[in-house]
């Protein structure tokens, strides 16, 4: 009997990762890159294909009463909400610096198989309209040496 080159719905027909181990920043309102290379470029065996896309990592912003949202870019498409993302935090007042763990998990049916990619964007939030807005991907407690990393992961995943 012939091996079927179908593969069963449900089946893992490939996974990418990438990790960005440097510390990222922005002052941006709107989701940007800011160089992070937690990005993963796939090509999908099928135009049926789901995925399963996986983000996690440490943000932060520089002041009191500001905050930041994370989400999963599909090329220029977040897979968020356009305004708040897949993820949150913001700084309590008073405080420098308050540090959030995110982890973010999609499921997208993009119907192609062209090629796309996969990827955090961040942005800021001035939430008390002061001259201080930068969020940070990647800082600690002890400060900006040895970012803590940002992970993604793609599965594909059999239509």
């Amino acid at each position: 009997m012939a091996l079927s080159k179908v593969k069963q719905a449900g089946t893992v027909l490939q996974v990418k990762t990438a990790v960005d181990t440097a510390l990222r920043t922005t002052t941006s309102t709107s989701f940007v890159v800011a160089s992070n290379t937690a990005q993963v470029s796939i090509t999908p065996l099928s135009a049926t294909s789901k995925f399963i896309i996986t983000c996690c990592g440490v943000a932060s912003c520089d002041d009191g009463n500001d905050g930041w949202f994370t989400s999963i870019f599909r090329d220029s498409t977040n897979l968020g909400d356009s305004t708040t993302g897949l993820a949150h935090g913001i700084s309590v007042a008073g405080v420098q610096i308050h540090f959030h763990p995110f982890s973010m998990t999609i499921l997208d049916s993009p119907a192609t198989a062209s090629a796309i990619t996969y990827g955090l964007q961040f942005r800021s939030l001035n939430h008390d309209s002061d001259s201080s807005l930068t969020t940070r991907i990647g800082q600690h407690l002890s400060g900006t040496s040895n970012p803590v990393p940002t992970h993604i992961t793609v599965m594909e995943i059999a239509g």
